[in-house]
């Protein structure tokens, strides 16, 4: 069992940053993926970034590619997401996924097995 816990969410000003932070512990896989998914209100759930476990490969959604940075430190079990640039469209809940194994599909919803409670982010003019 895999428990992930986000943190760092909050309102900022058009053009601000944060940083997300998504606590993993349970059992380590190194083939697992993490990844990151925002949900509007009214909206379906939506690809944000990946990244691999080992931190070698990321992808990002094209809303967010070139503002946003997903970064994985291992010896604290932690991954991250940077957010710069923020728009009111990036406004959203936004949750922490891993994945139970090594999968393919690393922006669909139904590649990850294991999800946090998710952290609200609003940003506004």
């Amino acid at each position: 069992q895999v428990q992930l816990v986000e943190s760092g969410g909050g309102q900022v000003q058009t053009g601000g940053s944060l940083r997300l932070s998504c606590a993993v512990s349970g059992r380590t896989l190194s083939s697992r993926v993490m990844g990151w998914f925002r949900q509007a209100p009214g909206k379906e759930r939506e690809f944000v970034a990946a990244i691999t476990w080992s931190g070698a490969t990321t992808s990002y959604g094209g809303s967010v590619k070139g503002r946003f940075t997903a970064s994985i430190d291992n010896d604290k079990n932690t991954v991250y997401l940077q957010m710069n640039g923020l728009q009111p469209e990036d406004t959203a809940v936004y949750y922490c996924a891993a994945s139970a194994g090594y999968i393919t599909l690393l922006r669909s919803v139904n590649s990850y097995a294991y999800w946090g409670q998710g952290t609200t982010v609003t940003a506004s003019s």
